[in-house]
């Protein structure tokens, strides 16, 4: 990416201070920002990860095998990058990480009473290929409890982190599924404010992305920038 930077739509990205999302209030800027302009190291990319994505990466359904198939629903999540211009973006490194079928973690922090699954670490890397698409086989991950509120739950959601063509383009965000009745009542879900660039957050269920007898598939395109752009995670 070289020249003009599009310019974030923040009115369409949730802010930084969102009170019925807990832990804003301890992390929010608590003095206005300071503007920086775009020099060239924010116009210019170095590249992340493309000679250390394994060729399971992109399948956690597989890479973290011991002894057998991870549990839970199969699926197949998709999509292409796109610029603030609509245009593909290859080579970017796209990570995923998610709780298992059960809603739990591969961490230490987290302490939900929920199973953790031996054969699934919940992580995955992909880099786009020409037409900037990626793509991954994972399962459905699972509600849990996150006491931000009397008895909250986060909806089924997938977190990405995505290296565009620059530390401008840098994307941190979370995929939602269609239809799930935790949205209403999740506030960081609900944090962006605009409906429109909300709806931006949850895939689309695609049968013609489903693999037959084998997995159901979401698409979930993401935009680095623009007026089109993907909100970011709050």
């Amino acid at each position: 990416m070289t020249g003009e930077i599009s310019p974030r739509d923040w009115s369409a990205q949730p802010p930084y201070l969102a009170p019925d999302y807990k832990s804003t209030l301890l992390r929010a800027p608590s003095k206005p920002l300071i503007p920086i302009p775009h020099g060239i190291m924010e116009a210019t990319a170095p590249v992340f990860g493309q000679d250390a994505v394994g060729p399971l990466d992109h399948d956690l359904t597989r890479n973290g095998r011991v002894n057998g198939e991870p549990l839970g629903e199969r699926i197949v999540v998709t999509g292409r990058v796109l610029d603030d211009a609509g245009r593909p973006v290859p080579g970017t490194l796209v990570e995923i990480w998610q709780a298992n079928a059960a809603g739990r973690y591969v961490h230490v922090a987290d302490a939900h009473d929920a199973p953790l699954d031996p054969n699934f670490t919940g992580a995955g890397r992909v880099v786009t290929d020409q037409d900037g698409r990626y793509s991954f086989i994972t399962v459905k991950p699972g509600a849990y409890p996150w006491r931000n509120h009397p008895n909250a739950w986060r909806p089924n959601h997938i977190h990405l982190s995505l290296f565009g063509r620059s530390f401008a383009s840098r994307l941190v965000t979370q995929m939602y599924f269609p239809g799930d009745p935790l949205l209403a009542l999740d506030p960081i879900f609900q944090a962006t404010a605009d409906a429109g660039a909300r709806d931006r957050l949850v895939a689309r269920f695609d049968i013609g992305v489903t693999q037959p007898e084998f997995a159901l598939g979401y698409v979930f395109d993401i935009v680095l920038r623009g007026a089109m752009a993907t909100p970011m995670e709050d």
